[in-house]
């Protein structure tokens, strides 16, 4: 009985062991099944290369990104360079400027010392010289009178003007002409009375562009002898040129006087140019004053405060106006 009964058990288990190894291999096959179908391994593929793509999108967008940002960093930083030199060069203008500004305002400060310096000497000179009598009655630096129809330069041809001064020369006679566009005649003697274009002794050159050129480009190589003294050249243009009827302005451009004395002078021209009793003139005298004798810094020389002094009353006593230039260039 026992025997049967562990016979049917062994039986039974192996029934068990069976069915379940077969309903694991059906399991088995439907997995294998469902994974091996081609329909759920295409929608597989199809969503990995959706993601795939999706990626690459994003990855192809954050380059681009990347591209244009270094793009933008690249020209920030050409700017940013660019504006460092900018500021470099201003500051270096600045800095230039500011040198300048020194150096003239320096300058000025020594040109306002010297000119204050010249008038303390002119004066005691003009006391000297003309006596106590003498009042500083000319302050005149400016506003030339321009009335006239006939205008004669007398120049000092020497050597200081010739080498230090004849380019400024060219420049004032171009700025003086240039305030008569029109007139009647012109006249050029050195400050001997010698004439500039010997075609024109004791006659006046007529008035015109081209003459007015050729009298510049003539002043460049003329170089007659000159004492340095305008006494000459002032009376000769007075005693030749002038008539009742016209309206003459002589110009004086120098440098120096060589002369003793200052006092005789003035009273010579004084006598030759006055039309009678009363204070009129028969010709305006101007004059300009060129620093040749100036030592940088110091003093002018004392035959530059003599000629400052000469034209300074001979301008002021003859209607006319004396300027004294405080450079060459």
């Amino acid at each position: 009985m026992k025997r049967q009964r562990r016979e049917s058990q062994e039986a039974s288990i192996s029934f068990l062991d069976v069915i379940s190894c077969g309903f694991g291999a059906i399991v088995l096959l439907l997995v294998i099944a469902k994974v091996g179908d081609p329909g759920a391994l295409e929608e597989a593929e199809e969503a990995l290369r959706g993601t795939v793509k999706e990626f690459q999108q994003q990855l192809f967008d954050v380059r681009g990104e990347s591209v244009v940002l270094n793009d933008q960093l690249k020209s920030r930083k050409q700017q940013l360079s660019e504006l460092i030199e900018r500021v470099a060069r201003l500051k270096a203008k600045l800095a230039s400027v500011d040198k300048q500004a020194t150096t003239i305002s320096l300058s000025q400060a020594r040109e306002t010392e010297q000119l204050q310096l010249v008038m303390q000497i002119l004066t005691e000179e003009m006391e000297r010289l003309v006596g106590p009598e003498f009042k500083q009655q000319n302050n005149l630096i400016g506003g030339i009178p321009v009335d006239s129809d006939y205008i004669i330069f007398v120049i000092d041809t020497s050597g200081s003007m010739q080498v230090a001064a004849w380019e400024r020369v060219k420049k004032e006679m171009i700025n003086i002409l240039d305030i008569y566009p029109d007139v009647k005649g012109i006249q050029v003697l050195n400050d001997m009375g010698q004439y500039m274009f010997s075609a024109y002794r004791e006659r006046w050159i007529p008035d015109s562009p081209k003459m007015r050129e050729e009298i510049i480009t003539t002043l460049g190589n003329w170089a007659p002898f000159s004492n340095s003294s305008p006494v000459e050249g002032i009376n000769a243009a007075i005693q030749t040129f002038y008539k009742r009827d016209r309206k003459i302005s002589i110009y004086t451009l120098g440098d120096d006087f060589q002369g003793r004395t200052i006092r005789n002078v003035v009273r010579a021209v004084d006598k030759l140019n006055r039309a009678h009793l009363g204070a009129d003139r028969l010709v305006r005298i101007h004059a300009i004053g060129f620093p040749v004798h100036f030592a940088r810094g110091g003093a002018p020389s004392a035959s530059a405060i003599k000629f400052a002094a000469l034209m300074r009353e001979l301008s002021y006593n003859n209607g006319g106006t004396f300027i004294g230039l405080n450079s060459l260039n």
